[in-house]
């Protein structure tokens, strides 16, 4: 792996913190940010390399050499950046969703809108299959955005290990939410408050799981950029392309429950025009923050290319 600088794994954290965020919010990926950070195939050739020989080369060459063949300073930065950003941002994302959706969900559209076309400028050919396959993407992606979630608020260990195997999956495919797949299986709330009770013993469990499924899925996706690379960006981009209904900032309320504290929340939503949103749509300011969002991206990029300068 190349050689960096302190301020490359700073860098490397900062990356890592957007990431965290991003998958803290149902309907945005953490891996969409791996990857218009320009990280995400050096995130997948590091974690795809964890195996049972390099377990046998830290037996027989110890820690320095393991650590080298896994890229562990890459991954520690990064991992502390995810976690960072995690433990520090879970309440103020969880207050803003509750109290300001409409502008939160405006700034991740224009963000998420944004690397549709950072990725889509990587397809070097296309043609029926590619096509076929950009439009597979975007029509899974946005069936699973409007498919109901579990009113389940399960928090067993063996269901919060199999929910944090399934999620991680999605988090490092750019497109799918890991959070929103947690949403879907009604395990968002009890990890949520995992996270505000410091419950650590939960949270070890979701990381276990989590681990099991990353090492796993990784390997498949490293194979496929290795083998596919044209067709596998195509069905990315698809996927974030039917992923932008989840996270549209205007949406009409079919069905409530209650929560375990008694408190009345949407269940079942739809998509609408702001045009027909019932109360203060706050359009102007959602079409800045979306342009901010937008922006965020260009910016990323820039990053990316004068990081890869160096």
């Amino acid at each position: 792996m190349q050689q960096r600088k302190f301020i490359h794994y700073f860098i490397i954290s900062l990356k890592g913190m957007a990431m965290g965020a991003a998958d803290i919010v149902p309907g945005v990926s953490g891996g969409t940010i791996a990857f218009i950070s320009g990280i995400y195939e050096e995130l997948l050739t590091s974690i795809s390399a964890v195996n049972f020989s390099i377990l046998k080369l830290l037996k027989t060459k110890g820690i320095k050499a393991f650590w080298k063949a896994v890229n562990g300073n890459f991954l520690l930065a990064l991992i502390i950046g995810i976690f960072t950003s995690i433990l520090s941002l879970a309440k103020l994302i969880s207050w803003l969703l509750e109290h300001q959706p409409i502008l939160v969900w405006s700034f991740f559209f224009g963000l998420v809108l944004a690397s549709i076309l950072y990725i889509g400028k990587q397809i070097t050919k296309w043609n029926s299959i590619t096509i076929t396959g950009l439009l597979l993407g975007a029509g899974i992606a946005y069936y699973i955005t409007t498919l109901q979630p579990l009113i389940s608020e399960n928090s067993s260990p063996l269901f919060l290990f199999l929910a944090g195997a399934i999620a991680i999956c999605a988090m490092i495919l750019p497109g799918i939410s890991g959070a929103f797949i947690l949403v879907l299986l009604g395990a968002y709330k009890p990890v949520l408050d995992a996270i505000h009770n410091r419950d650590f013993k939960l949270l070890i469990i979701l990381a276990s799981g989590a681990i099991v499924g990353l090492l796993s899925f990784s390997k498949l996706l490293k194979w496929l950029f290795n083998n596919y690379k044209n067709y596998t960006l195509v069905v990315l981009t698809g996927f974030i392309l039917g992923s932008l209904n989840k996270i549209w900032p205007w949406k009409q309320t079919l069905t409530w429950r209650v929560n375990s504290h008694g408190i009345e929340v949407p269940f079942n939503q739809q998509s609408i025009s702001p045009f027909s949103f019932e109360g203060d749509s706050q359009l102007g300011m959602a079409i800045l923050l979306s342009i901010v969002g937008f922006a965020v991206i260009l910016l990323l990029e820039k990053i990316a290319n004068s990081s890869s300068k160096e």
